[in-house]
């Protein structure tokens, strides 16, 4: 009775005793082809097997036999005869006491496929559940730095094998393996998306039943999806649909690492259209536009895949269909989360872009009143979001001047004008600029608000970009004569455009656009007045003995209209005093 008791025990460290006796002879055998100087090709490709067959062993060795295993026994066996031959195989090239090429290459190519029954064997023992896991590590590694491609390689072999056979706490040991070690060294990414069936397997660890598996297998995808060759082939081993079931009903963390697959792949559109056909589009709208239980990050993402799933035509509408218009501009709405905020209205502008019924569907869902509340001098909000608020303004609201000026949007443009940071001011003039060119309604309502008293202030920016754009603003304003006249009437401003016009000082970069302007102006019984006392006439005197007559043609038709009759005798006393 005690011997039946004792006899699994003992059938049990034989096999044990016998597994590390083959882990020993293959690592023998790897370090001896190293050195193995002919049919180099045959032997790199016996190397890569023999590690793969030693990465398999090394698993199994962290497993508990539970008893005699006779498969495992016979595939053991079996293994040792293999390694008798290979090691036969290696004397004779090192020695080179082989008998002729041909059979040597015949000999090494039919153990080859021996290497690959065994490995095959083996798969099939741990898939039958005839092995009993404990707890299992992954082999150690040396640092990435420091370690040669044969070393990660076999490293990475070994990760393999484990995500092949493993259970639950081997796989997730292997994937936290892997996520650290290309961490460390982006190499591991390249020599490990050469490793058949690697990309398959992390794929299919995406429908895993335990959460924290997926997580990491997510995590791993995203890292390779960084590197392009990486992206290429995850999505050729088909990682899209796993993607995006994740995204439907994976983790926070597991979501945004989908996610951010996702805006990788999805800047071909080629693959645009895979996300689609998948059910990407209310997966991700969900996330935005849902309830609001997703985190900040995993909606900026969802909003960065869907802008690029709008660059095509057909997904764009469909997304509309879906509810898309108003749930963004509900996020952009809702305070208190800025990041989300800007990614609803980058999103927006990316849909409206060109596309009138789109801009009309923001603005009749309330995209208005939203951008008048984002825009709203009184509320705490960055710098940045406010660009993208003024961004928006100028892409949404096109042909809708009359209601931005009803709203109130127009006094929040030039409280900016007036007040704002470098940036903002320099949306806002823009926007300024925008607003003057819709309509003659625009430009009037703007003069009686007073943007032309600000706008001039512009014309002495440092900047030439800044003094053309108030240049043109200013000269769009001034063809309205009611605008004319409010800007006449205060003196200051005739006298800043005539003083900006020495010649001696380069004039300001924009000469035509202001002796335009003064050409308007010019009109004036009053503004010609003006320029004649403003103590600068002799600046438009020598522009106009320029002699670049197209250039100067402005500043002679000035010249002669204030020396036209009832200001001859006015202009005379100026002109040569």
């Amino acid at each position: 009775m005690g011997e039946e008791e004792t006899a699994p025990s003992s059938s049990s460290a034989t096999d044990k005793q016998q597994l590390k006796q083959v882990i020993l002879q293959i690592s023998s055998l790897i370090s001896v082809s190293h050195s193995i100087k002919v049919f180099t090709a045959k032997w790199q490709a016996a190397r890569i097997k023999l590690e793969e067959l030693f990465s398999h062993l090394a698993a199994i060795e962290n497993c508990g036999l539970g008893g005699k295993n006779e498969p495992l026994s016979a595939a053991v066996e079996e293994i040792l005869a293999t390694l008798a031959n290979y090691g036969e195989l290696a004397r004779r090239c090192s020695e080179s006491s082989y008998s002729g090429k041909l059979l040597m290459q015949s000999d090494l190519d039919m153990l080859s496929a021996r290497l690959d029954a065994h490995v095959g064997s083996l798969r099939d023992i741990y898939a039958a559940g005839m092995l009993e896991q404990s707890h299992a590590l992954v082999v150690s590694r040396a640092s990435c730095a420091s370690a040669s491609k044969d070393d990660v390689r076999f490293y990475l072999n070994d990760v393999v094998s484990r995500l092949k056979i493993g259970g639950k706490v081997m796989k997730m040991e292997a994937l936290i393996a892997f996520n650290e070690v290309i961490r460390e060294d982006d190499r591991c990414i390249k020599i490990g998306i050469e490793i058949d069936s690697f990309l398959n397997l992390l794929v299919n660890l995406l429908d895993f039943q335990e959460e924290d598996v997926v997580e990491e297998a997510a995590a791993a995808v995203s890292s390779i999806t960084e590197f392009p060759p990486g992206k290429a082939a995850l999505i050729a081993a088909g990682a899209i649909a796993p993607l995006i079931r994740v995204v439907e009903s994976g983790s926070e963390l597991s979501k945004e690492f989908a996610a951010r697959c996702l805006i990788k792949m999805t800047e071909n559109s080629d693959n645009v259209w895979a996300v689609s056909a998948h059910g990407g589009v209310p997966a991700l709208l969900k996330i935005c536009c849902g309830d609001g239980a997703s985190g900040s990050e995993l909606v900026c993402l969802a909003c960065g895949v869907l802008k690029n799933l709008a660059a095509v035509e057909e997904i764009k509408r469909f997304m509309v269909e879906d509810g898309a218009v108003a749930g963004l501009v509900a996020l952009a709405r809702s305070r208190g989360d800025e990041a989300a905020q800007i990614s609803a209205l980058d999103l927006l502008q990316t849909m409206a872009y060109r596309d009138e019924s789109i801009r009309e569907a923001i603005i009749t869902r309330g995209g208005i009143p939203m951008l008048v509340g984002i825009m709203d001098p009184a509320l705490a909000v960055s710098t940045k979001l406010r660009e993208v608020a003024f961004r928006s303004m100028t892409m949404i609201c096109l042909s809708c001047e009359r209601s931005m000026l009803s709203s109130g949007l127009a006094d929040h443009i030039l409280h900016f004008l007036r007040f704002g940071e470098g940036p903002v001011q320099e949306l806002a003039l823009k926007a300024s600029f925008w607003l003057c060119g819709a309509s003659e309604y625009a430009k009037k309502a703007m003069g009686d608000a007073g943007f032309m008293p600000v706008i001039v202030k512009f014309l002495d920016s440092k900047s030439f970009e800044i003094r053309e754009i108030a240049a043109e603003t200013l000269s769009s304003m001034l063809a309205v004569p009611k605008n004319r006249k409010r800007f006449v009437q205060n003196d200051e401003n005739v006298v800043v455009l005539m003083q900006m016009l020495d010649p001696e000082q380069g004039v300001s970069g924009n000469k035509k656009l202001l002796l335009s302007i003064l050409m308007s102006l010019a009109r004036s019984n009053s503004a010609r007045k003006k320029m004649l006392s403003s103590g600068y006439l002799k600046n438009i005197e020598k522009l106009a003995e320029d002699e670049d007559e197209d250039e100067t043609s402005d500043a002679k038709k000035i010249v002669r209209k204030l020396s036209s009759t009832g200001f001859r005798n006015v202009f005379n006393v100026f002109w040569h005093s």
